[in-house]
Parts: structure tokens; C-alpha cells; sequence
């Protein structure tokens, strides 16, 4: 695992130059501003007095690496004006409220793009800006739940299983959030472009990754109920399996050749026909069985340099020192905290954790200083009066 150092001025990145406002808020939005500092942008985290309220150490959460903090009221009389200065010398601005609320603020699209008509205006949320739910409250797994994405998840016959809150929130949100400000950055900077609004919302992004699975559906290839098909675990060869000690394996062989290298070094000799589909539950049981006799540590060993495509399935904290993740620094460490490194990786404008997560209002002296807006060190006296 590599180890950086707190101040380091290393490689900035490839958006190293352009200058991100995020108005601060939880889940999808910062993740995905983070993102944007992790590859060099210069993102300039709006935090509101008295913070979030969500009781997260502020010095450890890690989505707000690599940025810095201001304090601005957009409640106060001089709130709205201190942040239309940052946007007139922003490239991008990104916000996560229901909709509508921007505009009462006094910082919605309109305004912000009259001072400033080159600006990407980045809008997060769950539903969307229009449509019978979009102004409803909701969270990662009400909206995979109506996208079908949920119902894919887990066991037939059982509640379907929660995926943290990876698949909707940073997968079908914040990704996305990226990856249309980044197109929008596009087109604002070529001849006659001009600034637009991207509407991301965390049920198109999750509607989109689905996209295979509908073709599959279509085409008789994938049944509509859970467990049952060959990547939703009801395939034998593509699922997890316990050991010995308690801990789990993880197995995919779905090409016949890595199947083969699979059950010969499992041990299982002539293994009941998977292409049978009706002897899937059969071919689990002696699969299971077998991994049962040994350890997580002693399998792992076993498939060590295979292609049998089987991995030991580690938790959080075991990650960081799997050999190869330790090989290519996947992870690192800053100021004392592990976190994945910057992804993904760049040959000629590599990016790198710069700083750790920024402390809200630490910064309002050097964007002040830096982006030309003086008016932010009045802001920070009225806030801390």
C-alpha cells in the first residue's frame, strides 16, 4: 500500500486548470466532485454553517479529499452574491438539492449561467428534475428498487439484498454526474459552445447500467426473477461458496476452458452436466461441499495463478494487502487515513491524493486569494461572528 504525505505538491491530473464549485451536500454529489479533484480540477467546496448535521468527522470523510472549503450562508443576504463570484471564474458547478431549491437560494441555473454562460451547472439527485417523484424525498435504494436493478439482487425466494449503496448513489449517480459534466466541459470549450445544465438523476444512471440485462431479457436469454440466471448467482459456477474457517470464495468460470482448470483443481473429478440447467442444484451442492473441506487461506492457495477464475472474497479492512492490490497501490494511505487511490490511472498526467479531506471553511483565506473573490473573507467573518 503506497503512503503519501500530507502537503505533497505532486502531478495535478489531467483536468488540472479547471475550477469546480460544489455546494455542499451528502452522497452522490460529493463522491462525484471528488472525483473531479482526484483528477486535478481546483474544487471549492461551499460548506454551510453548522455543517451537514450528519455527525461524520469532517477530518474523515474521504470525499472530500483533495478539495478545499469555504463557508458561505446562502441564507444571509450576502450568501448568494459571494457565490455567483466563484461561479462567474467557474468552469463547473455541482449541487445536489431537490429541485427547485437552488433557484430559491438564489443560485439556480439561470442565474448562474447569466454571469457566466460558459458554465457546466451539475444537478445530482435521485428522480430527476421533473416527474410525478422529483420533488419526494427518497434514497440509493428506493431508486434502485423502481429501476429493477434491486430486484436482480440476492436469492429466490428471499428479500432481495441491499448492495450498500454502491449500485445507485456512486454507480448510477455520481458516475454519471461525471461523465455528463465532462462531455457538457466539452462542448462549452469548443467554437460556439456555451454552458448547459446536466440533469443527473440516480434512476436514469442505474435505468442505463441495466442496459445488458434488458438485451438478455429480450432475447429469452434471462429470466425476470432473481436467482435463476448466469451472472444473478443461480448459475453454480458463478457465485460464492463458504470454507472451512467460516470465510468465502468467489468463483467464475463461465468459459469451459477456466471451468475445466476450475473443478480440477477443486478436486471434484466428473461433476454433474452445467449446461443442465435442471442439475444446477446438484453441481452447487457437490461444489459447496468440496469447498467446505478447506480454508479460505489453503483454497486461495489452491487457485493461486489460475485461471480458474476463483478469488477469496476479503472484507474491507483485508483489501488493502491483497498482493496485488498492494502491487499496484490500489490503495494508499494520507495523513494517517487508507483510501482507494485515484482512478483510473493516466500515462502522461497522472493523478494523486494531494491533500486529505478538506475541513469546512479551512480554505476560505487562499480561494479568496486565489480566485479573485475577496468578498469570501467577509463571508467568513459574518459566519464565525
Amino acid at each position: 500500500m503506497a503512503t503519501t504525505e500530507n502537503g505533497s505538491q505532486g502531478p495535478r491530473g489531467p483536468l488540472a486548470g479547471v475550477r469546480v464549485v460544489e455546494l455542499a451536500g451528502i452522497g452522490p454529489g460529493p463522491f462525484a466532485a471528488m472525483l473531479l479533484a482526484d483528477l486535478g480540477a481546483d474544487v471549492v467546496r461551499v460548506d454551510r454553517p453548522g455543517g451537514a448535521g450528519l455527525g461524520i468527522d469532517p477530518a474523515r470523510d474521504l470525499t472530500n479529499r483533495n478539495k478545499r472549503s469555504v463557508l458561505i450562508d446562502l441564507k444571509a443576504a450576502s450568501g448568494p452574491d459571494t457565490v455567483l463570484d466563484l461561479v462567474e471564474r467557474a468552469d463547473v458547478l455541482i449541487e445536489g438539492y431537490r429541485p427547485g431549491v437552488a433557484e430559491r437560494l438564489g443560485v439556480g441555473p439561470d442565474v448562474c449561467l447569466a454571469r457566466n454562460p460558459q458554465l457546466v451547472y451539475g444537478r445530482m439527485t435521485g428522480w430527476g428534475q421533473d416527474g410525478p417523484l422529483a420533488e419526494r424525498a427518497g434514497h440509493d435504494i428506493a431508486y434502485i428498487a423502481v429501476t429493477g436493478a434491486l430486484s436482480m439482487i440476492g436469492k429466490p425466494g428471499e428479500p432481495p439484498v441491499v448492495p450498500a449503496n454502491l449500485l445507485g448513489d456512486y454507480a448510477g449517480g455520481s458516475l454519471y454526474l461525471v461523465v455528463g459534466v465532462l462531455a457538457a466541459l466539452q462542448h462549452a470549450r469548443t467554437p460556439g459552445g456555451s454552458g448547459q445544465v446536466v440533469d443527473a438523476a440516480i434512476v436514469d444512471g442505474t435505468a442505463h447500467l441495466t442496459m445488458m440485462i434488458h438485451g438478455m431479457l429480450q432475447a429469452g436469454g434471462w429470466q425476470d426473477r432473481r436467482g435463476s440466471n448466469l451472472l444473478d448467482g443461480g448459475c453454480p459456477f458463478y457465485g460464492s461458496y463458504e470454507t472451512a474457517d467460516g470465510e468465502y470464495m468467489a468463483v467464475g468460470p463461465l468459459e469451459k476452458r477456466f471451468y475445466a482448470e476450475f473443478t480440477e483443481l477443486l478436486g471434484i473429478g466428473d461433476t454433474p452436466d452445467r449446461g443442465d440447467i435442471a442439475r444446477w442444484d446438484e453441481l452447487r451442492s457437490v461444489v459447496a461441499a468440496r469447498f467446505r473441506t478447506r480454508t479460505r487461506t489453503e483454497w486461495t492457495e489452491v487457485f493461486d495463478g489460475s485461471d480458474a477464475c476463483v478469488a477469496p472474497v476479503l472484507s474491507l479492512r483485508e483489501a488493502p494487502h491483497h498482493p496485488h492490490l498492494a502491487a499496484r497501490s490500489t490503495f494508499v494511505e494520507h495523513g494517517a487515513l487508507t483510501q482507494p487511490a485515484p482512478a483510473p490511472r493516466f500515462s502522461a498526467t497522472p493523478a494523486s491524493v494531494q491533500s486529505g479531506p478538506a475541513l469546512p471553511g479551512a480554505d476560505t483565506e487562499a480561494v479568496a486569494a486565489d480566485w479573485g473573490v475577496p468578498a469570501l473573507r467577509t463571508t467568513r467573518k459574518d459566519t464565525t461572528d
